[in-house]
């Protein structure tokens, strides 16, 4: 081929060096964005946390002053969408640089892929809860289920289901999704407490949640420290044992008041769409497909089996379920924002670095494993109450905690332990948490009651801090994989 023209060269000469420099300075300018709200979260500051104090005055105590005035479902009153505005707006009224970055921080928050995830297992879990209760699917699995167990056994019996669900799927929220409506059937055949068995639900699932290999909260916990995840699996297993062995106990005499008259008819077809569900969550299938093909099967069996069942009812099924879970869909989506905006401004930070000196101190310049212990998971527990996702916790502090454990001489296995353990632990006591949010809205129950009545999670943090002042685990320090 010959030689290009000279006046085309020309042409492509002048073009490119422009294009490049255009791209470029298109990449300088994110990256010095990046790097200024990196410098910004750095930035320690006591102020970022107020936001979060603002939300909880308003959501905790407007509820209980209305509890105090006798008014009926106080903690409804003053809806906790609406009371997370003015925390939001103080949050953004805080942060550093234009407003327009400030929305933009917020905005990224909300549009999280954990907080997305969440949205849409909302979304399934009150649609075929919506779906499957139509189509008489509780109402059979709960006469199913006290056709074969005592009474006194269903309390105790509910909590294994839900622990084994949810250690083989590793997620809590899944777990909760699928068993929930089963137990709201449960406390009203039997006449329990309806708070009492579904904090039987969430106990089990942060259980499952806490000790499954395949749990993101796992994942975080042992990838940060640098151990692996049996050595991991071991440590939770002797602090995880005890307050499970005492919760079950507890909720044996808990259940001793059941009265079940005579269980009721019921046809094993309509219990399919719940062991359908169970079955592959179980299997390890991705919880959104697992709830998707619930809808799926649930709807299914109701237009086979009920002749005034049709796709519209089914259409209007799906959306009263989407519409059930519409409270925690906005709200987890302001937490997610908010969380972002206190990071941003060094909110965590500044918490990160009051713990750490406190431990310090409390050392009194003699480094100990019950200080490091004890710092640890202070720092994972208040961290999980600013963030109110015990995964995004574990990772915000899971240097810190390397660097305490380094300093205080606590086993990297026994760090990523605590780690896991108290995130979970307060991520299964937060009211406004995804998995009471989830729970309480199956149940239309207050979140702020059902967080007193998840028995395991307490008996698991007492579990785990009687194991910090006992120094039971005397094991040699091993240091950090690499």
């Amino acid at each position: 081929m010959g030689q290009p023209r000279p006046t085309l060269f020309r042409i492509r000469a002048f073009f490119a060096p422009r294009q490049t420099t255009f791209y470029q300075r298109r990449a300088n300018t994110v990256r010095a964005v990046l790097m200024k709200q990196d410098s910004v979260a750095s930035s320690p500051s006591a102020i970022a946390l107020l936001p979060l104090l603002l939300f909880l005055a308003l959501f905790v105590g407007a509820g209980l002053w209305y509890q105090s005035q006798g008014t009926a479902m106080a903690f409804y009153q003053v809806s906790a969408p609406v009371a997370i505005l003015p925390a939001i707006a103080l949050a953004i009224a805080l942060a550093h640089g234009r407003l327009s970055q400030r929305i933009d921080t917020f905005i990224r928050g909300i549009g999280d892929p954990t907080i997305i995830t969440m949205v849409l297992i909302y979304l399934l879990a009150g649609a075929f809860a919506s779906v499957a209760k139509a189509v008489g699917g509780v109402d059979a699995t709960v006469n199913f289920g006290l056709s074969y167990i005592p009474p006194t056994l269903v309390l105790p019996g509910l909590f294994l289901i839900t622990a084994f669900v949810a250690t083989a799927m590793g997620t809590s929220m899944g777990t909760i999704a699928a068993i929930a409506p089963i137990a709201v059937g449960l406390s009203n055949a039997t006449e329990l407490p309806m708070l009492l068995t579904i904090g039987t639900v969430v106990g089990g699932a942060m259980f499952g949640d806490n000790l499954s290999i395949i749990s993101d909260t796992t994942i975080a916990a042992t990838r940060t420290q640098g151990v692996k995840m049996r050595d991991k699996f071991r440590m939770n297993l002797l602090i995880a044992l005890p307050a499970a062995a005492v919760a079950l106990i507890w909720l044996y005499f808990s259940g001793t008041t059941a009265q079940i008259t005579a269980p009721g008819d019921y046809e094993l077809i309509r219990v399919l769409p719940y062991i359908v569900v169970l079955v592959l969550a179980v299997s390890g299938v991705n919880v959104l497909l697992v709830l998707f093909i619930g809808i799926l099967l649930a709807g299914a069996v109701g237009l086979g089996l009920q002749p005034d069942y049709s796709i519209g009812a089914l259409s209007k099924d799906i959306y009263a379920g989407y519409t059930s879970m519409q409270e925690i869909l906005i709200l987890s989506l302001m937490i997610g924002g908010l969380g972002a905006l206190m990071r941003a401004g060094g909110g965590l930070a500044w918490l990160g670095q009051r713990i750490d000196r406190i431990s310090q101190i409390g050392s009194r310049g003699k480094p100990g494993r019950k200080t490091g212990e004890l710092g640890i998971s202070t720092a994972v527990a208040l961290t999980n109450v600013c963030t109110a996702n015990n995964t995004v916790a574990i990772l915000l502090t899971g240097h810190l905690a390397k660097d305490m454990a380094e300093r205080y001489g606590v086993d990297p296995r026994r760090s990523a332990s605590l780690l896991d353990i108290y995130s979970c632990t307060v991520q299964g006591l937060l009211p406004y948490g995804a998995q009471i949010l989830l729970a309480s809205s199956l149940a239309k129950v207050s979140p702020l009651a059902l967080a007193g009545s998840i028995h395991y999670c307490w008996l698991l943090g007492i579990s785990a801090l009687a194991s910090i002042f006992t120094g039971f685990y005397k094991g040699r320090p091993r240091p950090a994989q690499r």
